[in-house]
């Protein structure tokens, strides 16, 4: 009977409701209660008895979800949100002003066009996971999320990001901005001095931020293909002294900044896809190694030619002689050079096959010397 009446209070109150029910999960658990012996002392007045309370994680991913269900349980003890892979189109405002103790939203794969401006209520928010909508812009109430430290907004819209979002997010250590529609970066951007990652490919990019040496603790940057867009680097960026892999691939970059040379702990370096000049597509195919002693060797002014140093087939240079029936007299420095065209005598001979020594080009062009064997 028991069993019964739990399908049929499943069939009267819809699966979705039943589902939030079973997926909310306790995050701690209270200790074992110990017998208190007389001795015991009581608790001190700092206790705050409102760390009793159950944290909760909500799971609704994967639902077929178009709006959300009124919940059934007090959302300022919700600490996870999983609200991904469902047909949502807005995210209501009386909602995000609730989530008081939210750490994890995770809304990406929606349809939504845009954030509530509450979301600036989630001041101990520390993950954000908004890629695969059709965001176009951020709120800027986003800079009031100051616990945030991984923002994802992967696969949107985004034509930029707001002014001030590098002004608050002092601990942000990663920002996935990747596959969007973002033309520059905010200056601002240079104020995150915890970010470790930094993912802005797949964009439009055409300029970086000058500043980007702010970035100290940056160890993975990747704004490759921007294709036609992007085609020069700040010369700060070799400044990222802890920078350990740089994508610039498939860009319209022509010139490394000489500063690359002095980044050491840099691991990985991704440049093809790029008509670069310098240093030369050859020296990039070497290592990483050969791309750093080129810059080093270029911005100390000790670049030697790496063309002049190709071996070459036929003649390094030609020095002009005269011929073999020639009168031997002493040359000037000028005709040793080959800057006057000295006068040479006329060469009455028969060009045949039949005399192919007569008419080559290493007897007609040698000294007398080389006759007088």
């Amino acid at each position: 009977m028991i069993c019964e009446d739990a399908y049929q209070y499943q069939q009267l109150h819809g699966q979705k409701d039943h589902m939030m029910t079973m997926m909310m999960m306790d995050l701690r658990t209270s200790p074992p209660s110990s017998p208190i012996s007389p001795s015991s002392s009581p608790k001190s007045p700092s206790y705050n008895e409102d760390e009793e309370e159950r944290l909760q994680v909500v799971n609704l991913s994967g639902m077929a979800l178009q709006s959300l269900p009124n919940p059934s349980l007090n959302l300022a003890n919700i600490c996870k949100l999983d609200l991904s892979n469902n047909h949502i189109k807005k995210i209501p405002e009386s909602l995000t002003a609730r989530l008081l103790n939210l750490i994890a939203l995770d809304i990406h794969s929606n349809q939504i066009k845009a954030l509530p401006n509450s979301i600036g209520c989630l001041s101990k928010l520390k993950i954000l996971n908004v890629s695969g909508n059709f965001l176009v812009s951020l709120p800027k109430t986003i800079q009031n999320c100051r616990s945030l430290e991984e923002l994802n907004a992967n696969f949107n819209e985004l034509v930029r990001l707001p002014d001030n979002i590098g002004l608050e997010l002092t601990n942000l250590r990663k920002l996935c901005v990747n596959s969007n529609k973002l033309i520059i970066l905010p200056n601002s951007i240079t104020y995150l001095t915890s970010l470790r990652v930094l993912d802005a490919r797949l964009n439009c990019l055409m300029i970086l931020p000058e500043d980007l040496e702010n970035l100290i603790n940056l160890e993975i940057l990747n704004v490759s293909q921007n294709f036609q867009y992007l085609s020069a680097l700040p010369s700060s960026i070799g400044l990222l002294l802890n920078l350990l892999e740089l994508d610039i691939s498939y860009n319209r970059i022509t010139v490394l900044p000489e500063s690359i040379g002095c980044m050491r702990r840099l691991r990985k370096l991704s440049a093809e896809g790029n008509p670069l000049v310098s240093p030369p597509i050859e020296v990039v195919e070497q290592s990483l190694q050969a791309v750093r002693e080129y810059l080093s060797q270029k911005m100390n002014g000790k670049l030697v030619n790496m063309a002049a140093k190709k071996k070459t087939w036929g003649f390094r240079k030609l020095v002009k002689y005269g011929t073999f029936n020639g009168r031997s007299r002493a040359w000037t420095r000028e005709e040793r050079e080959g800057l006057i065209m000295p006068e040479y005598r006329p060469i009455d001979i028969l060009a045949s096959t039949k005399f192919p020594v007569m008419c080559s080009p290493r007897r007609l062009f040698s000294p007398r010397t080389y006759f007088s064997r």
